[in-house]
Order: structure tokens, then sequence, then C-alpha cells
């Protein structure tokens, strides 16, 4: 699966609207979103770990030049052949050097099942991604989002999802992680379809063009 979609007549998106009148008003403004998923899981991973602490934009560049210095693939073997200064050079720091390398050391002793990982629960996944150095709860669940289109994911600590959030429910700065948390109960089990939502708003605009949900005009 390379693309998921989500429309109003989905299940799920359904039972998010009937839940959450709120959320409702996004996703009626949104309305129907398509996502494409990473199918590269190796390659997925190592953009999270790219992307950590920098722009998007910096890091779009970053894996870009990493992604030519590899021959046009994220590889195993291109990322334990290069040397560390040959990675640096293409923008990544000596943590994230190291990251990289221990990504791809436990693909290669089948520590961590890239190949297979779709077949495990969101806990196994999590917990296999985890063990890598660098890797923490927010880039494991990118993984689960973003690559494996899993449906019952919302990645509470996403600034991007934390700002629309704050800007959807009229919270303060200091409470929007707190909104996100206390409606976890009332989206499951279909927070997922929430965070791409979320994300959406940044995407579409909303959040920086209108002060509020209720300033979009929407013809249902």
């Amino acid at each position: 699966m390379n693309k998921l979609t989500l429309s109003r007549q989905d299940e799920g998106v359904q039972y998010i609207c009937d839940r959450d009148p709120v959320m409702k008003k996004l996703i009626v403004a949104a309305g129907d979103i398509e996502i494409s998923l990473r199918t590269d899981h190796l390659a997925s991973v190592v953009r999270s770990i790219v992307g950590q602490q920098i722009s998007v934009s910096a890091a779009s560049a970053i894996y870009n030049r990493l992604q030519k210095l590899l021959g046009g693939q994220i590889t195993v073997e291109g990322l334990l052949t290069n040397t560390d200064d040959h990675l640096k050079q293409v923008g990544l720091t000596q943590r994230k050097v190291q990251y990289v390398k221990d990504l791809a050391e436990k693909v290669a002793v089948k520590e961590l099942d890239l190949e297979s990982i779709d077949r495990y629960s969101n806990e196994s996944v999590m917990e296999q991604l985890i063990n890598v150095k660098g890797i923490g709860k927010w880039t494991a669940e990118m993984f689960l989002l973003l690559s494996l289109g899993r449906q019952d994911v919302l990645a509470v600590n996403d600034v991007g999802i934390q700002r629309a959030a704050q800007w959807l429910y009229g919270v303060e700065k200091l409470e929007r992680q707190g909104i996100l948390v206390e409606k976890l109960p009332l989206w499951k089990p279909h927070r997922s379809i929430v965070s791409f939502y979320l994300w959406e708003a940044i995407h579409l605009g909303f959040v920086t063009d209108y002060h509020t949900i209720d300033n979009i005009t929407v013809v249902e």
C-alpha cells in the first residue's frame, strides 16, 4: 500500500466526527486527504533521524545529499561502508552519523527486522526501533504513521500536531500537549486520523491564516 486516503465516508473518520464536534469542523474544512506512505522502511527511519531537531527544508536538503552520496538509494551497505567524514560532509552531525551507523548495523545482524516489521504489533515495532541509538518515541511513532500507516497512533510530542491542536481548541501554548492527552481516550481506536488531520491543518495554512476554525467558510 503506497497511499493512504482519508475521506468523510470512512468509518474511522465518521467515528471521530461523531465523537468530537470540534475535530469534525477541521475534517470538513480540510476535506479528503491522501498520505503517501514511505514504503522503503530503511530510508524512512534514516529520514526521520536526519530530521530530528532541524527544519523540514534543512532535513530535506541533507537527506537528498545523503541519498546522492549513497548512489541514489539508502542502503545498509552504503551507510556502513562510507566513512564518518563522508557522512558528515552531506550535513549530518557526528551524533547523527553514529545513529545511522547503529541503525545499519542492527539491520545487518537482524536485530531490527525491517523486512517483516509490518507483521509486528505497534508495541513490538516501537520496542525494536527504540533499541537503536538516537531513536526515541517520536521517531518510532513517525514510522508507525508514515511507513506502516497504523490506525491508532497520536504523536503527542510532535510540535506540528501540538501547534494545530492549540489553534483548533483555542488553548494556551502550555496547554496544547495537555489537550491532546486529555482527548486520547475519546479518539481511540482511530487516533492516527487525528494526527493526519492536525498535520493537514498546518499544511493547508489554516493555523497561520485563520484565527479560529470557525473563521473558515465551508460548504458541506
